[in-house]
């Protein structure tokens, strides 16, 4: 069952103040993809080594969405990276997609 991105974590995090959840909404609305731009441009060109550093901001947001698993390959992808490897880049980029596709709905 694949898994789907939600505000739990944010929600409980929050503790009811609306302020503090909408501020730490808009800050993932405008770090992702931005985030996510800069990971494809290292991609792009094979710069291995920095696109884990970019993974290993994401991770943390995909963590915070509530992507168990998908923070997991995330670490996988990351480790991958670092050993100049890059056979999780395609799983990771629909990943990607699907959680700015969400934010686009929050």
């Amino acid at each position: 069952m694949k898994e789907s991105p939600n505000l739990k974590y944010i929600d409980q995090l929050a503790g009811g103040d609306n302020e503090f959840r909408e501020k730490f909404i808009g800050i993932l609305k405008e770090e992702f993809p931005l985030e996510s731009e800069e990971y494809q441009k290292n991609m792009e060109g094979r710069l291995f080594k920095v696109a884990s550093e970019n993974v290993h901001k994401i991770k943390h947001k995909i963590n915070v969405l509530g992507l168990h698993n998908t923070y997991t390959l995330a670490v996988r992808h990351e480790n991958e990276l670092r050993n100049g490897e890059d056979t999780l880049h395609g799983e990771f980029m629909g990943i990607l997609q699907d959680i700015q596709s969400y934010l686009k709905t929050i």
